[in-house]
This record gives C-alpha cells, sequence and structure tokens, in this order.
C-alpha cells in the first residue's frame, strides 16, 4: 500500500505541475530500496543538478577542515580577509558589522547579509532565466556589499538565507586548502564515499544538464559554474543518496558537530524551514502538515527541483529531481507529503 501510494503521488506530481523529467528514489537506512520512479528519460544514475544541495558539501568540507585543525567555527572572516576587502560588506543601519563576521555567521545562515540571487527585480536568478550569466566572486562582493544587511551578525533567533554566505565558505575552503574547490570537493568528499558521479564542473566541456522553467529549456552552463560553492555541482540521484546517508550518519566527519540547537527559523518567504548546520529542517506535525505528521526532515532542496532529505523517525532518505525551475517549492511540499506516507 505504501508503494502505491508514492506512486500516486509521483504520478500526480509530475502530471499537476506539467514536470517534463524527474526522478526519485527512497531507501531505509540499512540500504534497502523502499521505492524508485522516474519520468522522462531519466534514471538514478542520469547527471542532475545539485542546486543548493551543494551547500551541504560546502558545509561538510568545513566540518572536515574543523575536525582536521584548519580552523574553529569561531573564527572571524578577518583570519582569512584584508580588512579593506571585507569593509562595507555587511552594513546594517549606519553601522558596518563586517568585521564581526564569523564561519558559523555564514554556515548557519544568521550573518544578516543580503542575498542578491534572489531578492529585487534585478536579482541575479531573475538575470539568469533570461540569459546565462557568469559572476566572479569578487562581482558578488561589491553586489552584496551594495545592499543594506537584515540584522546584526548572530542576532537573536534570526536566520536569513543568502548564497553569499556559502561562497564565502567556498572561497575560505579554496584558501586553507591552498588548492581549487573542485579538487577539495574531490579529495574530502567524492573519492572518499565513492561518489563517481558527482563533479563541481569548471568548463563547459563538461556536461552540464539542461533545466526547464515552465516548458521552457534553459542551458545556463555560466551560471552553474559561477555558484561554486552554494549551488554548482553536478550529481546524480544513487550519488545523492549516498552522500546524504554519510553526513547524517557520520560517514564524512563526526555527526556531533551537527549541532541540534543551532536551527533557526528563515525568512517568511522560506516558510516552513529552519537552517542548522549546512542543511535545512522542517518539522512535520505543525500547520504546514495539517498537525498530521511527526519529527523532523532534515537536508536540502535546489531551486532547480533536486531534494535530498533524512527522516530520522522513520529512518529513511528521499533524494531525487522534478527538473524545473518554475515552483522552487515544489521539492519540499513532496519531500512532506512522502514523510507522511512512510510506514
Amino acid at each position: 500500500m505504501k508503494t502505491k501510494s508514492y506512486d500516486d503521488l509521483f504520478n500526480k506530481y509530475v502530471q499537476e505541475k506539467r514536470i517534463y523529467e524527474s526522478v526519485v528514489l527512497i531507501e531505509k537506512g540499512t540500504g534497502e530500496t523502499i521505492f524508485s520512479k522516474a519520468c522522462g528519460g531519466k534514471d538514478i544514475d542520469s547527471p542532475i543538478i545539485a542546486a543548493s544541495i551543494t551547500k551541504m558539501f560546502t558545509a561538510a568540507c568545513i566540518f572536515i577542515l574543523i575536525q582536521q585543525g584548519y580552523m574553529t567555527l569561531n573564527d572571524n572572516l578577518l583570519n582569512f580577509y584584508e580588512p579593506a576587502y571585507l569593509k562595507r560588506l555587511h552594513f546594517y543601519k549606519g553601522k558596518d558589522y563586517s568585521y564581526d563576521l564569523k564561519i558559523s555567521d555564514l554556515l548557519y545562515q544568521t550573518s544578516g547579509l543580503p542575498d542578491i540571487y534572489e531578492e529585487g527585480k534585478d536579482s541575479i536568478k531573475r538575470q539568469a532565466i533570461i540569459a546565462d550569466t557568469f559572476i566572479t566572486f569578487d562581482k558578488n562582493i561589491d553586489l552584496t556589499k551594495e545592499k543594506e544587511a537584515h540584522f546584526p551578525p548572530n542576532c537573536k533567533n534570526n536566520a536569513y538565507y543568502a548564497d553569499i554566505n556559502y561562497n564565502i565558505l567556498g572561497d575560505i575552503i579554496e584558501k586553507v586548502t591552498k588548492c581549487s574547490l573542485k579538487r577539495a570537493f574531490d579529495k574530502y568528499i567524492f573519492s572518499r564515499i565513492n561518489m563517481v558521479n558527482t563533479y563541481l564542473p569548471v568548463s563547459e566541456e563538461e556536461y552540464i544538464p539542461m533545466v526547464y522553467y515552465g516548458n521552457k529549456q534553459l542551458y545556463r552552463p555560466q551560471f552553474i559554474m559561477c555558484s561554486k560553492a552554494s549551488g554548482g555541482c553536478i550529481t546524480s540521484t544513487r550519488d545523492l543518496m549516498i552522500f546524504i546517508q554519510a553526513f547524517f550518519h557520520g560517514g564524512l566527519f563526526d555527526k556531533k558537530i551537527l549541532d541540534s540547537k543551532q536551527y533557526r527559523r528563515l525568512q517568511l518567504s522560506m516558510f516552513p524551514i529552519y537552517y542548522g548546520s549546512g542543511h535545512m529542517r522542517i518539522k512535520m506535525g505543525g500547520f504546514s502538515t495539517s498537525f498530521m505528521g511527526q519529527g523532523d526532515l532534515m537536508g536540502h532542496s535546489g531551486s532547480t527541483g533536486s531534494f535530498a532529505f533524512y527522516y530520522p523517525s522513520k529512518e529513511l532518505f528521499f533524494v531525487g529531481d522534478f527538473n524545473q525551475m518554475k515552483y522552487p517549492a515544489l521539492p519540499i511540499r513532496f519531500v512532506m507529503q512522502l514523510a507522511m506516507f512512510a510506514p
């Protein structure tokens, strides 16, 4: 009955939202496959855009480097950048808080920095939908300085989702390891847990899938390549399953570093998502599930329709992709409903 419920739900989402390509894989923590289905010629080894799930790769790298003694969560950004470079990066109500920013502020999305990718009519995401766009890291910094921050770093219970937090973390990884982020991901994550179909593309010679926006196919290699630490990886559903299990079960770093006390609710546009140690947490059993669910979902979704979530209450993992940018909340709603069907 549960398999039929999953199948019916998958078909419903594909038909109602006119999804052209999709894949889903559900496994127990033991590795047993509970459900797998795809459409549009996809399968669990087909390349997909990880999008913001890449943030979990970046977080994993940071945790590994912390354990190896390269940095701490409390390290100030002044440890990695000259004061002149940081000046006015974080400006709020007439005061410059840039020199107060720490690694933890970026990781937990508590920096208060604005999000140039989503904010405003001229946001980077809107530009990328119209035409392929490449923005350097330095340009990212400059554009962020043009917008006012939302609150001081680590202020009360505030959290605000912004890609710049993870772009900076990616740059810090390169500074600390003295190698490219592509090489760091390969060394610390992909090769260690045999993610054979996952990579950070740095050239258009590497395969970068198209993504749908409504019924229109977009090819945006430059935009993907400049997203790097915040959303630039290409992966597969099978590889995502390997990663999500390693992330939460201690296969890459000591899972004690995933501090459960650090979760904070994100801005209203991200409801019902909380953010913690490099991943999202979604409370089941609240208003968003008509109080019918139980436990929490932990993981990440991507703006292109990708998703990778762990459901500890049932020891289940949900991964997959809808390959659709027009409905960014779609993966969240889908996974919440999958969790409600869980035995």
